[in-house]
């Protein structure tokens, strides 16, 4: 039949590949077409190749049209073997494996206009011996281009003929969403293309107002290059600030006294006390409540206090007083660590409340994103200060009410989320841990959306990558992280992970609820302005350079000796 005559929805003989030989819940087994002697097919001037993997054909049932994702091309031969029959194919005979995934119907709307009436989820399954025919590109951009009311565009599907590819923001942002990806596969580049679209959005939509609220947590100071109108926080100039005082009861112990003392129970009683007594000093001090006042409340308060607590609660007897000079101890390297400035920096005292204004700095208005720079951050105090962000972020939440909730919604993007919330359970990372761990599992009940982004899928906490609903895969080389990653993504599309390794430079598998369907897309092109600062040295130029002075030399050993960048 001519295509240019051809009603929608009807059976192309052009583009039938072959017959359903096993129906296996949502997975299909299909034998292509003996007399099909080349792996392509030519319809309308556009070629069609036969069995890539994420490509879709379709099945009729009556006027419904079956959907499912290709994920394996393979002789009959080596199907029949692993199913244990004995097999009488023939050297050249194929299958097509592929999972379903959705249903379709052309429709005729009040202007006679064919529209593609396209949902997620498969109610009619196809039966044995129904043909399987690829499906016609101009159908295929019908199917890509049934956005939803609020979608932002990631990129274009690859061999769909440019068809742009739309992820719905709520599901996207506020339902959790992994960015996974080895090093120099486009993983960073991926997360500014998804915030650039945020961004972007307010103006492509016509809206007299958007100011999405946007916090990065950058390890490596990346991002700042990204976005030139964003606010910067960071260690280096002074512009972040997470005061003692804002750590739980929990964080503080581990900034004390950490998990590996053995007097760890009697040393947490010690600041217990202390702390408790002195954040109602400070309750006092601002005209709070101090009755109503717990040792989580973000109270300041002042180390002389704490310290003086500590001191005066010492037994007479010296051998029981190592557990009091030991926090006591701590204390002074803290305070002494210059590194630590953003962290240890003594509240003045004075009734003025800085408890709004440490807030203000995460959420308040002003130049969006909001990039934490992490990197200037000692190890040892990493994970705490990435928990006090993530759960003064949650807390804040809890806290509003529903209708401040539903007009102020967090996205928290958490990069190097191995760094953070790893799978090893380490101590130093318990605080960032759990922090992070609620957001997943309940952040989207109060506003606050999550995107993890990992190039080590197999090392970032399992219950917390779990909870994402979308998932934005690029190419991933280590066999355990490919591995980690089926284990997560749904069972239907876990054969897309066959492809991981062989994906080009900002190629990814889109899949989740935000995916429109399942895709193989190429993530958008940025401008070279929009991109984060790569940290890849590029050897070939630099030795085309002398080597450093002695004077440049030093001037490194002082910023090195100094701890100043």
């Amino acid at each position: 039949m001519n295509a240019e005559k051809r009603k929608p929805g009807e059976p192309i003989e052009n583009l039938a590949i072959g017959k359903i030989i096993e129906v296996d819940g949502s997975r299909i087994i299909a034998e292509l077409d003996p007399h099909l002697t080349e792996l392509s097919r030519v319809y309308a001037g556009e070629t069609y190749p036969i069995g890539q993997f994420g490509s879709i054909i379709r099945i009729h049932f009556g006027r419904r049209l079956i959907y499912a994702l290709v994920g394996r091309l393979r002789m009959k031969a080596e199907y029949e073997a692993e199913q244990g029959l004995v097999s009488h194919a023939s050297p050249d005979e194929r299958i097509v494996e592929a999972d379903l995934f959705g249903e379709g119907e052309w429709t005729l709307d009040a202007a006679g206009t064919s529209d593609l009436k396209f949902e997620r989820g498969v109610a009619t399954y196809p039966l044995p011996q129904q043909t399987v025919y690829l499906t016609p590109k101009t159908e295929l951009r019908s199917i890509y281009g049934h956005t939803r009311d609020a979608t932002i565009r990631l990129g274009e599907h690859v061999g769909s003929g440019g068809a742009p590819c739309y992820a719905d923001v709520n599901e996207l942002l506020g339902k959790h969403t992994a960015v996974l990806g080895s090093t120099g596969a486009g993983k960073s580049c991926a997360v500014a293309a998804i915030i650039h679209s945020v961004l972007e959005r307010g103006q492509e939509a016509g809206y007299s107002k958007w100011k999405p609220r946007i916090v990065i947590l950058d390890p490596h100071n990346e991002y700042g290059a990204a976005f030139p109108g964003h606010s910067q926080l960071s260690t280096d100039n002074g512009t972040l600030s997470l005061p003692y005082w804002l750590l739980s009861f929990q964080e503080t112990i581990a900034l004390l006294i950490g998990k590996t003392e053995f007097v760890a129970t009697s040393q947490a009683n010690i600041v217990k006390s202390a702390l408790m007594d002195a954040r109602k000093e400070g309750a006092g001090i601002l005209s709070l409540d101090a009755a109503a006042i717990t040792v989580d409340s973000p109270v300041p308060y002042k180390l002389a206090t704490l310290r003086a607590k500590i001191e005066a609660d010492k037994p007479p007897q010296a051998s029981k007083q190592d557990s009091h000079n030991s926090i006591l101890q701590k204390l002074d390297v803290l305070v002494a660590d210059a590194r630590l400035n953003f962290l240890m920096t003594e509240w003045t005292g004075v009734a003025n409340d800085p408890f709004p204004g440490i807030v203000a700095q995460l959420v308040g208005d002003g130049q969006q994103p909001r990039v934490i720079d992490l990197s200037g951050v000692p190890n040892e105090v990493a994970g705490v200060s990435s928990a006090v962000v993530a759960r003064t972020l949650f807390n804040l939440k809890v806290w509003q009410t529903s209708d401040e909730r539903a007009t102020d919604p967090i996205l928290l993007v958490c990069e190097e989320a191995h760094r953070y919330v790893p799978n090893s359970g380490e101590a130093q990372y318990e605080a960032a841990q759990e922090a992070i761990r609620r957001i997943a599992k309940e952040g989207r009940k109060y506003g606050v959306g999550l995107i993890l982004v990992s190039q080590r899928p197999s090392e970032v906490e399992t219950t917390v990558l779990s909870q994402c609903n979308s998932w934005i895969v690029l190419r991933i080389t280590n066999d355990s992280d490919r591995e980690h990653v089926k284990a997560i993504l749904p069972d239907s599309m876990s054969g897309l992970t066959k492809m991981l390794s062989g994906l080009r430079k900002q190629e990814a598998i889109f899949v989740g609820q935000a995916a429109m369907l399942p895709s193989r897309i190429l993530i958008r092109d940025l401008l070279p302005a929009q991109l984060p600062k790569s940290n890849d040295i590029d050897f070939d130029k630099g030795w085309q350079n002398d080597a450093m002075s002695d004077l440049q030399l030093k001037a490194v050993v002082n910023r090195w000796r100094y701890q100043k960048r």
